[in-house]
């Protein structure tokens, strides 16, 4: 006789830990679990990565898991009675003894924007940051982007940051689009790496410099008799100059930078003839 109970579904085995998050992690759980310790049901086959994802929080956001004091990777499985503090970033001291959660750095900074945060891409292209943007691009795309191009993903939306294949993402706290600015400057360290005015603001593409004479015939009079400095995007073929937009958006820049708490180096490289 076939034994019925073999095929109903057997209960998940689950262990009990205690958990502690800190800082601006709270922001994501539930607010009796906030700035306190609680326990929470873990199955013991599921990694520590999916228990903190459950609970709330993206795994972007977490810099440092410690298990009863040692520090362990997203793989760590939990056992009964774990005690476990969850850390976003670190700012104020060095945990380069302590094991990384994230499988390399990035060398280079550049990120891809969901579709609500078009004003902030806009923004950091204007501060010289390759940002892709197209608000037609879905989650999987954008999951895609991230990982061949190793870009940052910029969101508002947790359930993106917690795709599997995405190491490296910010939720983006502030809803204002030169506060997002100052906050990702603030974060990643930013205020010293910028290229003012160096990209196309609509092509995202690098500005190179032209001469007048190549370009003369498309300028307004008094900017031909005006102006000397001109660059070119190789896109969309538009010609950039130093108006009184350039100054505009120049002092934005400024501002978004003492904003973050940060001084903005010059950067011989960068292209200074750009915008109207």
């Amino acid at each position: 006789m076939e034994d019925i109970g073999a095929h109903q579904e057997r209960p998940t085995a689950t262990v009990v830990a205690t958990f502690r998050f800190y800082e601006e992690l709270n922001d994501f759980i539930a607010r009796d679990r906030r700035r306190r310790e609680f326990d929470f049901d873990c199955a013991t086959d599921a990694t520590i990565k999916h228990v903190i994802e459950a609970i709330g929080v993206p795994h972007t956001e977490v810099e440092l898991i410690l298990v009863n004091g040692v520090s362990v990777d997203f793989a760590q499985r939990l056992r009964q009675g774990d005690r476990v503090s969850v850390y976003p970033k670190f700012e104020a001291f060095d945990i380069s003894p302590l094991l990384r959660l994230r499988p390399y750095p990035l060398r280079v900074t550049r990120f891809v924007a969901d579709a609500h945060l078009g004003s902030l891409a806009r923004l950091l292209r204007m501060a010289g940051f390759d940002t892709v943007y197209d608000n037609a691009l879905d989650d999987a795309e954008i999951e895609r982007i991230a990982g061949s191009d190793e870009r940052i993903v910029l969101t508002r939306d947790r359930e993106l940051l917690k795709r599997r294949t995405i190491s490296h993402g910010c939720y983006v706290y502030a809803q204002k689009p030169d506060v997002q600015l100052s906050e990702i400057l603030a974060r990643l360290d930013l205020a010293g790496s910028l290229r003012p005015l160096s990209r196309c603001l609509k092509c995202n593409a690098p500005l190179l410099p032209v001469d007048k004479a190549q370009v003369i015939d498309a300028l307004p009079p008094r900017v031909r008799d005006r102006q000397h400095d001109f660059s070119t995007c190789q896109v969309c073929r538009r010609v950039f100059w130093e108006g009184s937009h350039w100054r505009h958006m120049s002092e934005r820049l400024a501002k978004a930078v003492s904003a973050a708490g940060g001084e903005q180096e010059s950067h011989p490289g960068a292209q200074s003839s750009i915008l109207r």
